[in-house]
């Protein structure tokens, strides 16, 4: 194991110029060692990957999602993801750069767009006429990427048929369960609290820290996210942090005192001692036990 989750950034095979690169799972597979694509990565990229046939079951963050024909998953930068054991499968995958997804023009809807696609879940159940039609369109895409044009054009034509892709998404989701309150108060103090909390769980632990960097109460805040979460502001932050743990616990070789460290606790025994009242085990039972089923 390495001394940290391996990171994987989008790094397409030259001579391929462009900042979003389509592929079926069997084209990975026949690409490299079946090690390394059951290798847990944390990408640096944003990524779709929608099961077109068979049954597997993948891993994202430490959670198996059991997948079938029309599950799509979401993988943001910064997540762990593994596409599991499973045999006898395929799909495709989606890749872009995270800048790619911004759109030319400053038009709010657009803006909108790009912001929000971190609103859509894990995991997408895709069927009938949604399924054929999100996969015609990736289907498009991939044969697009070939065009004779100049980049810059195909990069166009490209990132409009991802918004596009994306909004329907957006609208598959929005039929599949109440819309969230998105342009409320509340929820706009907890989309900045969820991001700074993501920013910086490391350097701090506490919710009168988050709230004094965001100009909340902490009262106010504590609302804010048990609205949108149900839980309290301390529990996510402490969800966030054992997160963490886990996967520098898992994919790699530090030592528990180093990630504590690493995490922010000034002793390796208030490390072990949050861990076992979040994870219910000590941190290298833990370890011991997730690296026997890989």
């Amino acid at each position: 194991m390495n001394n940290e989750i391996q990171p994987l950034g989008y790094r397409p095979r030259a001579p391929y110029p462009l900042d979003l690169e389509i592929f079926t799972v069997a084209d990975l597979k026949a690409r490299g060692s079946a090690k390394k694509v059951q290798t847990t990565h944390r990408y640096e990229f944003y990524a779709l990957v929608c099961v077109t046939q068979g049954a597997c079951t993948q891993v994202v963050d430490f959670k198996p999602i059991s997948c079938s024909a029309g599950s799509l998953l979401v993988l943001r930068p910064g997540q762990a993801h593994n596409y599991g054991m499973d045999e006898g499968w395929d799909g495709w995958n989606v890749l872009f750069r995270p800048e790619f997804v911004l759109p030319a023009s400053t038009a709010p809807r657009d803006l909108g767009l790009a912001v929000n696609l971190h609103k859509l879940p894990e995991h997408i159940a895709l069927s009938g006429n949604e399924l054929l039609t999100v996969m015609a369109t990736i289907e498009q895409m991939r044969e697009d990427t070939s065009l004779d044009a100049q980049i810059d054009d195909v990069h166009a034509l490209l990132r409009g048929q991802l918004h596009g892709l994306l909004a329907r998404l957006f609208i598959v989701q929005s039929r599949q369960r109440m819309s969230e309150p998105t342009t409320s108060p509340a929820w706009q103090r907890f989309k900045r609290f969820q991001q700074l909390v993501e920013e910086r769980f490391a350097q701090s632990h506490r919710v009168n820290y988050y709230a004094s960097q965001l100009g909340y109460t902490e009262k106010s805040l504590a609302r804010a996210v048990d609205s949108a979460m149900g839980v309290t502001a301390k529990a996510f932050i402490a969800a966030r942090i054992n997160l963490e743990a886990k996967r520098l616990l898992v994919h790699t070789d530090m030592t528990v005192a180093t990630i504590a460290e690493k995490l922010g606790f000034d002793e390796a025994t208030n490390f072990s001692k949050f861990f076992r009242r979040e994870s219910g085990c000590a941190p290298a039972e833990f370890r011991r036990r997730q690296r026997a089923e890989l």
